[in-house]
C-alpha cells in the first residue's frame, strides 16, 4: 500500500492533471510572451500594436474548434451554413457561444462561469465551467505557449498552407484538424473559421499585464485566427478582427477554454 501511494504521488507531481471533462482539451502551461506584432508585419490601419509583455496563467484550450456535432448535442440545433458533423460550427452569435459554454458546463456537472442578463454578460473567474478564451490566452496558445522556441507568423508555421485554410486554398470550411497543428497540438488556430474571444475589442496598453481580459466595455468583441473566406495575411497569430455580438457570420466559430485550477 505504501509503495502504491508513493507511485501515485510521483505520477501526480510529474504529469499535470488533465481537464476534468469529456472534451478534447490541451493543457497550456502559463508564461510570459510578447503580444501583438511589430509594425513591419501589420496590415495598413491594423490594430496589433503596440507590442507589450503579457503573462498568462495555466489553462486548458480546446484542441479543435467546436464542431457542429458537438454544438448540436448540447444546444439541439445546428445553424451552420455549411453542414457537416466534423465541420466547425458557425453562423452563431457571440451570445450563443456564451450560452453553449454555460450549457456544456451544466451538462458536465461544472459551475457555469457566465451570468447573462439581457445583453450584459459577466464572468465569474472563480467558477470552473467552460468559457471563451481571452484574447491574450488565444494569442499565447496560437504562438505555441512556452513550447515553440521560434515565434511563427502563423500558428505553428511560417507557411499558411501548412496550418490553415484560407481563400487561397479553400472556398468553404473544412473538417477540424485537417491541417498540421502548432507546437501545443492545437489545430486550426490559423484559418478554417475565425474564433470568438471573450474580450471587448479595444486598443492595447503598452504596459506589462497579467491575465488581461480586454477593455471593460465596448461594442465589438475580438475575433482571432482568420478564416477560409479571407486571404492568408488574416491568418497571422497576431491579427485582430471585430465581432459584432449579435451578428451571425458564416465564417466565424469558436473554441472553448477551462481554468486549470
Amino acid at each position: 500500500m505504501k509503495k502504491l501511494f508513493i507511485l501515485i504521488f510521483i505520477v501526480i507531481m510529474v504529469f499535470p492533471l488533465t481537464a476534468q471533462s469529456n472534451q478534447d482539451m490541451v493543457f497550456v502551461k502559463g508564461g510570459t510572451f510578447t503580444m501583438g506584432s511589430p509594425p513591419s508585419e501589420r496590415m495598413r490601419g491594423g490594430n496589433e500594436g503596440p507590442q507589450h509583455e503579457v503573462t498568462v496563467s495555466d489553462f486548458y484550450l480546446g484542441k479543435y474548434e467546436v464542431t457542429q456535432k458537438e454544438y448540436l448535442a448540447v444546444m439541439g440545433t445546428n445553424p451552420s451554413a455549411h453542414k457537416g458533423d466534423n465541420l466547425p460550427v458557425e453562423s452563431i452569435t457571440w451570445y450563443e457561444a456564451i450560452q453553449y459554454c454555460n450549457a456544456l458546463s451544466i451538462k458536465e456537472g461544472l459551475t457555469p462561469v457566465y451570468t447573462i442578463r439581457g445583453a450584459t454578460v459577466t464572468w465569474n473567474h472563480a467558477f470552473n465551467g467552460y468559457r471563451l478564451p481571452t484574447e491574450a490566452e488565444w494569442e499565447y496558445a496560437a504562438k505555441g505557449g512556452n513550447k515553440d522556441a521560434v515565434t511563427f507568423l502563423y500558428a505553428g508555421s511560417n507557411n499558411a498552407d501548412t496550418v490553415g485554410w484560407h481563400s487561397g486554398n479553400s472556398s468553404e470550411s473544412r473538417p477540424v484538424g485537417s491541417k498540421a497543428p502548432n507546437g501545443l497540438g492545437l489545430y486550426d488556430m490559423s484559418g478554417n473559421v475565425g474564433e470568438m474571444c471573450w474580450d471587448f475589442h479595444g486598443p492595447y496598453d503598452a504596459a506589462p499585464q497579467t491575465n488581461p481580459a480586454g477593455a471593460p466595455t465596448g461594442v465589438y468583441h475580438v475575433g482571432r485566427g482568420g478564416c477560409w473566406y479571407y486571404d492568408a495575411q488574416y491568418l497571422r497569430a497576431s491579427f485582430r478582427a471585430y465581432i459584432e455580438p449579435e451578428t451571425r457570420y458564416h465564417m466565424v466559430g469558436f473554441r472553448i477554454a477551462l481554468n486549470a485550477e
